[in-house]
């Protein structure tokens, strides 16, 4: 019994090891990736703190990796959060999407933030909620900035 025990943390231990060579694409596209969405929504420079601080890593191509990100695992997990966030709302994508999803994604947000679902738990384990302000703060620039999207057509050529 003991011998199975040992043979199968030595296997264990040599997956670890070889999990550290296989990682997973950095997610870097840098600041220029979320000017055209700051451009075009107008933050204020406490609300766009904001947004880099507690949003861009998960919903821009632009993230800013802590130390444990590179060690698997966690650099797997980081990145399913990622991938995942970027497939709900990609503010590095803004300029594709058409005024009326612009409107839906700022609605979303919104929604989001009052409910309290954003920044995810798993997020939160780690660095800090938001707080109420900044709960306030979101909600009235994305209210405001979605007020340019309604009525304007949905058609888009991109």
């Amino acid at each position: 019994m003991k011998k199975i025990i040992k043979a199968i943390l030595v296997l264990a231990l040599i997956a670890f090891v070889v999990m550290q060579f296989i990682r997973p694409e950095k997610n870097n596209g840098g600041y220029e990736s979320v000017m055209i969405f700051e451009k075009e929504t107008k933050p204020s420079i406490e609300t766009a703190s904001i947004l880099k601080e507690t949003c861009y890593d998960c919903h821009s191509d632009q993230t800013r990796y802590p130390w444990y990100a590179e060690i698997a695992p966690v650099s797997y997990w980081l990145d399913e959060h990622i991938q995942n966030g970027k497939k709900h709302f990609n503010v590095s994508e803004w300029d594709n999407y058409s005024p009326k999803r612009k409107n839906h994604k700022l609605e979303e947000l919104i929604e989001m933030i009052e409910n309290k679902e954003m920044p995810l738990d798993s997020y939160t384990w780690i660095h800090d909620d938001l707080t109420e302000e900044e709960r306030a703060q979101l909600v009235q620039w994305a209210t405001l900035s979605k007020l340019q999207y309604r009525g304007r057509s949905h058609i888009s050529f991109k």
